[in-house]
């Protein structure tokens, strides 16, 4: 914890309101399981589910292939591999008051590029983009995911049925309480004693390791109050010895992510809850022709009971062997469902279409055609990968930026990064909705530069030093000392003048030395003396 205070006496406050709270989760719950077992049923478990649970089967597998997917998708756009997702930031009036003097931010800068390194290093380190992937599937499944990061490293994801979180109208959390299951083995003696898993005596004390180990319930409850977060565990109604504390409101390891945020609700909604009708439409046509075509694959031969043909003589003949019968006495049993199960596969083909472009499919943005060009194919992917930016913008504010300041608060009290004041430096988010504004206001200017490259002398009239400026921005780089400034060009360009006018003036001033030396030479005789005239 970041701070401890003493031990508080028995309340049971963790037990009771998460009891209470638990009402208002149920409806999100019911709708996430439903939403879980047509897509991956194993992500959000049925009520009372134990390690005997049978999980139900889906008969179809677009369900499960679109979260997958797309959360591929958002864990590379949010969390990029070997690349930070956030840039420090500092103001130019800081600057100047901190340093108190111009011409530093490039130094300042290259000082907070460090950091950037040392943090993104602390993630990959730390594995947390594998259970970042896990988080991403229980959001676009159940809408909800608890994230914990402890002050060890790492990330622990918390599923929607082991904790319940109550926000203010604003969306402000107010309280998060988690619900685990513990080996009482695992607790201190005094706890051990507390809860009467264990009494004061040595016998009685190894009756008890030897014979029951049930689990016990442990209830972590964090709350806002003046302005920072409390926290505390309580097992049976005791709290916890040395788990109290608190953490600065925005350094919590307790992160609430919402997929959708909806006003006066505290839980989010699932990405799958949207086309849930699709996708439990998709499960019944899937399974009528499952089970229509293994019918109809079934062999069968009627043979007509008042003929000749004898249907023990056919079961026992050998292939090729010559058996006496009439052709028209036997037959074989067809179903004519055909036209029904093209109706179904029709309109299941209809809806696989469309779950595959809610899930951003490679399938769904290439149309079935002998010239399909990848101009095309660029232009569909951009177009759905645009459709995400509602998705980005809640999840930039909910999990990266405090995600970011967890890690950062981490590493300061670790020593492995340097303070930082208060107040002056920033994250900025840089990835996600930022780079999805970026991205196209690069493909703007390819346009607009492929355009006017075809307007005859039009290229001339493009200022290329504001084109370098603005074509850095969108991709995101730094063009400050990268890109030669305007006075910069220009003072190379006089100083180049220059030179060549130096270079212009000495060659003509030789010449004419150069001409009068070799009037001297022509008058010399062979022997070097002097030609006089006679």
């Amino acid at each position: 914890m970041a701070e401890e205070k003493k031990d508080l006496e028995p309340s049971g406050q963790a037990a009771g309101l998460y009891k209470r709270l638990e009402s208002e989760r149920f409806v999100f719950l019911t709708r996430a399981r439903e939403a879980s077992k047509f897509t991956i049923p194993t992500l959000v478990p049925p009520a009372g589910h134990s390690n005997a649970t049978k999980y139900y089967t889906p008969y179809q597998s677009v369900g499960a292939r679109g979260v997958n997917n797309l959360a591929s998708k958002l864990l590379l756009a949010l969390l990029p591999p070997n690349s930070p997702f956030f840039r420090l930031q500092i103001d130019d009036f800081t600057l100047e008051e901190l340093t108190k003097q111009e011409g530093m931010r490039a130094k300042v800068e290259e000082g907070l590029n460090k950091i950037e390194r040392a943090v993104q290093g602390e993630i990959e380190g730390g594995a947390i983009r594998v259970s970042a992937f896990e988080a991403m599937k229980h959001l676009l499944v159940s809408g909800n995911a608890l994230l914990y990061l402890p002050d060890a490293g790492g990330m622990r994801v918390f599923p929607l049925e082991r904790y319940v979180v109550r926000r203010d109208p604003m969306g402000q959390v107010l309280d998060i309480v988690t619900k685990e299951e513990v080996s009482p083995s695992t607790l201190s003696d005094e706890m051990q004693i507390a809860i009467g898993y264990k009494s004061k005596t040595e016998s009685e004390n190894e009756d008890r390791e030897a014979g029951d180990a049930k689990s016990v319930e442990l209830f972590t409850h964090i709350y806002l109050e003046d302005n920072k977060w409390e926290v505390y565990q309580e097992i049976k109604g005791m709290i916890v010895p040395d788990s109290q504390g608190y953490y600065p409101i925005e350094k919590s390891p307790w992160i609430p992510v919402r997929f959708t945020k909806i006003d006066g609700e505290s839980y989010g909604r699932g990405y799958v809850e949207e086309y849930l009708g699709d996708i439990k439409s998709l499960e019944g046509l899937s399974q009528a022709i499952v089970e229509g075509s293994a019918a109809a694959a079934k062999v069968l031969f009627l043979v007509n009971p008042n003929g000749t043909t004898s249907s023990e003589d056919l079961a026992a003949a050998a292939n090729g062997q010559f058996v006496q019968g009439i052709e028209s006495d036997v037959s074989t049993l067809q179903l004519q469902k055909y036209n029904d199960f093209r109706v179904a596969l029709e309109t299941m083909n209809q809806i696989s279409e469309r779950l595959s472009y809610a899930f951003l499919l490679n399938s769904a943005i290439q149309r079935n055609g002998e010239r399909v060009t990848a101009e095309e194919i660029r232009y569909m992917a951009g177009e759905l990968e645009s459709a995400l930016g509602g998705i980005y913008s809640i999840l930039s504010q909910e999990m990266q930026l405090p995600m970011v300041n967890r890690i950062m608060f981490a590493m300061e009290r670790k020593k492995k990064m340097p303070t930082l004041p208060k107040g002056t430096v920033k994250p900025v988010i840089v990835t996600g909705m930022e780079a999805l504004g970026r991205g196209n206001d690069l493909n703007k200017l390819e346009t607009f530069i492929s355009g006017i490259a075809q307007i005859p002398n039009a290229i001339e009239r493009i200022n290329w030093g504001d084109y370098v400026a603005r074509r850095g921005t969108a991709l995101g780089i730094d063009m400050k000392g990268l890109v030669k400034s305007d006075e910069q060009m220009a003072q190379e360009a006089q100083q180049a003048q220059q030179q060549a006018m130096m270079q212009q003036a000495m060659q003509q001033g030789i010449a004419p030395a150069v001409q009068a030396v070799g009037k001297i030479a022509e008058k010399r005789t062979p022997d070097g003396s002097s030609q006089t005239s006679q």
